[in-house]
Formats: C-alpha cells, structure tokens, sequence
C-alpha cells in the first residue's frame, strides 16, 4: 500500500477543530468512520471516486496549512484532491467575511463557528447511496443498513464500490436494492464524479440526478451540496433551513431573497445556518443520539 502527502495552502478562514466537530457530530458524516484524537487529527477511510479503491485519510492542521496524508493501492493524488473537496479545503474563501459584514446574522454564525468550512460526504456516490438508504427510514436505522453494507460489503472500512453493490442482492426495505443498482449504474457511468459535479452549474445538475432511478429533489440537493460540496448553492427542499430562515429573518423573507447577500458562498452560510440550529436541538435534547436528524 502506497503512501502520498499533500500541503496544501487554506486561503480564508479554516479551523480543522471547528471543522472536524461539526463533521463528526452532524447526520449523516457521524456515520463515515471519521475518527479525532487530541492532537487534532481527522482519519477517515473513504471509496476514491476516480477509480473505486479505498483509500486512507488523515489530515492536520499548521497554521494555514493543510497536510493530507493519504494511504491506498489506487490514484492517491486524486485520493488527496478529494479530500479537499469533502472537507472544502479547495475553496478560496478570503471573501468569506465579507458575507458576515453584508448579513449580521451570518456574522453571528461565523462568531459561533470560527473557521468552520462545510464538510460534506466523501463523494456524490456516497451521497446519493446514503439518500437511498435513509429515504422513509429514521436516521437510526438507516445507519445500520448503511454500517452493515461497509461490514459485509465493503473493504478496509470504505463503502462498497459501484461494480460491488451492482452483484448484491440485499434484503432492504421497500425498492431500496433497485435504487441502490441505479446509483452503482450511474456512479460507474460517470455521472456521480465529484469533480464534475462540483464545477457543474447546481441547478443543472441537481435537475439531472433526478433521472437516476431513485433519486427526488431533495436527493439531488443532498448530492450537489453534501456530495460534491459545492460552495454556492441553495437546498429548496429543505425543511429545518426553511424554519431558520423564518425564525432568523421573519416569516416575510424567503430563502432567495435572504441568500442573495451570500453570494458566491450560499451554501456555507445555509450550513452554517443548519450547524447552529442542529447545536440548538442537541442541547435542548440533552445527551444521546438523534433519531431524526436530517442527512442535508
């Protein structure tokens, strides 16, 4: 197994602390085997999406510098490219604070959340798989589905690969193992690649994923926004951000309306928006896990 560092230079504000808890304590990236410790180190074990191997992560943080250090037998340059993009380390944001000072309330967030940058799935595929597994189904259980698939099915702690899930005949829910086989399909026709998806115009391509067999609105939101990360893009079918917003802005401002002071950063200040709300619940909630945390 080959080994390959990268050091990559942040440009704009990032805390892999910030970061790291809000990845490992929110819905659905809990479930993606991201693991700390007390040195500041985020390791995970994720399916790299130019070539289905698994590959190996563990990134930490100097200064401004990110040192990705990724293990694998596959593409480990694309390996390490892609953990940028999961954890939007590629993203420029030296005009991030000029969001906060056109919004207070996002200023706000970005004081309650110093350096977060949105940390989303490892790629679309596995995006678009989670969507599939937790649709109709409580975060709870869905997570065990999705647990005993890497168990059974996976390799070195990664998600099956798309020609793999293609050969299972799983015993799911409802027509769950059929839109599973339709994610692996388009996953392996090219249509889940994270790169292009995240370069691809978002409402384009959240209009083309809903002609995967399986995929809705909502699922093709989660696969732009959480998938692929892309850094300026809106979820419209998203119920608990519609809910801040109105509590934030009044019940008179629209997401739309509201998010035009976002741009080119809409989707991180709508996560930053999400984050602050799911810390809310949490502490209302007291200790334990969430039965019904939303996987946006």
């Amino acid at each position: 197994m080959a080994r390959h560092t990268v050091h990559t230079r942040v440009r704009g504000p990032w805390s892999l602390a910030t970061s790291r808890v809000f990845w490992e304590g929110f819905t659905p990236a809990a479930l993606q085997a991201s693991i700390g410790d007390a040195a500041g180190t985020l390791r995970t074990v994720f399916r790299v999406d130019a070539d289905w191997t698994a590959a190996a992560a563990e990134v930490t943080q100097d200064g401004q510098t990110a040192i990705v250090t990724v293990e694998g037998d596959g593409d480990l340059d694309a390996a390490a490219a892609q953990v940028a993009r999961f954890l939007s380390l590629d993203v420029d944001a030296t005009r991030w604070p000029e969001v906060g000072r056109r919004d207070p309330v996002i200023a706000d967030a970005q004081a309650r959340l110093p350096g977060l940058r949105p940390c989303g799935f490892h790629s679309p595929y596995e995006a678009a798989a989670w969507a599939v597994l937790s649709q109709r189904l409580r975060v709870v259980h869905a997570a065990k589905l999705r647990a005993a698939l890497v168990r059974d099915h996976g390799d070195q702690g990664a998600f099956p690969a798309p020609a793999r899930l293609l050969t299972l005949d799983l015993d799911l829910p409802g027509r769950k193992t059929e839109y599973l086989h339709a994610v692996a399909d388009a996953a392996l026709d090219g249509r889940l690649d994270g790169a292009t998806l995240n370069a691809a115009d978002p409402q384009v391509a959240v209009r083309e994923l809903q002609t995967i067999k399986g995929i809705g609105p909502f699922a093709a939101e989660l696969v732009v926004l959480r998938g692929a990360n892309a850094p300026d893009a809106l979820p419209h079918n998203e119920r608990r951000l519609d809910a801040e917003i109105e509590e934030r802005y009044g019940a008179a401002q629209t997401l739309d309306e509201v998010a035009e002071a976002w741009r080119p950063f809409r989707t991180w200040a709508a996560v930053h928006l999400r984050a602050l709300r799911e810390q809310r619940t949490h502490e209302m909630a007291g200790p334990g896990p969430s039965a019904t945390t939303d996987p946006h």
